[in-house]
C-alpha cells in the first residue's frame, strides 16, 4: 500500500511540473506576442508622427511660396534693388540696357518660344537656383544670378552690354 501510495504521490508531482512546465511556456508566449504587439504598434505611431511631420514641413513650405508669391514687385522697385546689389552706377546702367531689353524689368517674364524666365531671361530658368531656391519669385536672386553670369562670361555687366548691342542677345 504504501508504494502505491509513492507512485500516486510520484504521478502528481510529474502532472503538477507537466503543468506548471506549460504554463510557463504559454506565458513566455503571451509576453513575445505583447511585446511584437508593442513594438508594431511604435512603429506605427512612429510613422505617423513622421507622415505628421512631413505634412506639416509641406504646409509650412506651400504657404511660405503662397506668401512668396503674393508679394509684387514693381519695375521700379526691383530696378532700386538691382542698383543696391550692383552697387557701381556705371555697371548698373549697362545691366538695366539689358534687363529693360530681355524682360522689360518683370522677374516673372517668360520667353513663350525658349522658355527663358526673368529679369535676364536665364535659360533654362532653373540655372538660377544656384543663386537661391527662390529663383522663381525673388528678383534679388535673379539680380545676383545675372550679375555673377555676366562677370563671369563677359567680365562685367558692360562687357555683356557691348556684346548684347553687336548681336542682340548675350
Amino acid at each position: 500500500m504504501g508504494g502505491s501510495a509513492q507512485v500516486v504521490a510520484d504521478n502528481l508531482t510529474r502532472q503538477s511540473d507537466a503543468q506548471q512546465s506549460a504554463a510557463l511556456v504559454t506565458a513566455q508566449k503571451a509576453a513575445a506576442q505583447a511585446a511584437r504587439t508593442k513594438a508594431a504598434d511604435a512603429a506605427r505611431a512612429k510613422a505617423a508622427a513622421e507622415q505628421h511631420a512631413k505634412e506639416q514641413a509641406a504646409s509650412r513650405a506651400a504657404a511660405a511660396e503662397q506668401r512668396q508669391q503674393l508679394v509684387s514687385y514693381s519695375p521700379g522697385s526691383v530696378q532700386a534693388l538691382a542698383a543696391s546689389i550692383i552697387g557701381n552706377a556705371t555697371e548698373f546702367s549697362c545691366f538695366s540696357q539689358i534687363v529693360t531689353r530681355e524682360s522689360g524689368w518683370n522677374y516673372q517674364a517668360t520667353n513663350p518660344g525658349s522658355g527663358a524666365y526673368g529679369l535676364v531671361q536665364a535659360l533654362p530658368g532653373s540655372k538660377m537656383a544656384s543663386a537661391g531656391a527662390d529663383w522663381r519669385t525673388n528678383p534679388a536672386t535673379q539680380i545676383r544670378w545675372g550679375l555673377n553670369y555676366m562677370n563671369s562670361r563677359y567680365g562685367s555687366p558692360c562687357g555683356a552690354w557691348s556684346f548684347w548691342q553687336a548681336h542682340s542677345w548675350y
